[in-house]
């Protein structure tokens, strides 16, 4: 048997205001500019799941892609579409950037799938803002370790 990768895409719409309690209002600016607009702004984020997979010959691949479709729609669609992250509890001691939600993204997601199956999260944030995160997939608890910036 070999190894191949397969990637779904999934969507979600979902807002939030790039901003920090430890800074000063002007400093809170300096960093995150027109996004730390008080009021908050929106995405239309799109969530890219790389999962890999034994393959047969004869069978094909081992990913159940309806079950992949169900955890990811459970697990991050469903806790994000049409939601203020900021009000997220996760974030609740972190800066919602894309680095922080693809990291977020991943520990939700590895928990829920066989172990090793996981290869990496993708998360399209902007035409030209793209965060990833491929990291053990024994790993859990990426924000509560506190690699999160």
């Amino acid at each position: 048997m070999v190894q191949a990768s397969v990637t779904k895409r999934y969507r979600f719409c979902a807002a939030h205001r790039l901003h920090t309690d430890h800074f000063s209002p002007e400093e809170n600016w300096a960093a995150f500019g027109k996004c730390n607009n008080p009021n908050g702004h929106g995405h239309n984020y799109v969530v890219l799941v790389t999962v890999s997979s034994a393959v047969s010959a004869a069978i094909g691949g081992s990913v159940n892609l309806d079950r992949l479709d169900r955890i990811v729609d459970e697990q991050v669609v469903a806790r994000f579409d049409h939601h203020d992250l900021n009000l997220d509890p996760e974030f609740a001691n972190c800066t919602t950037t894309g680095e922080n939600l693809v990291l977020l993204i991943w520990d939700l997601l590895v928990k829920h799938l066989p172990a090793g199956q996981l290869e990496k999260v993708g998360l399209i944030e902007t035409r030209d803002n793209y965060f990833e995160y491929a990291g053990p997939a024994s790993e859990t608890s990426v924000l509560r370790e506190g690699r999160h910036g």
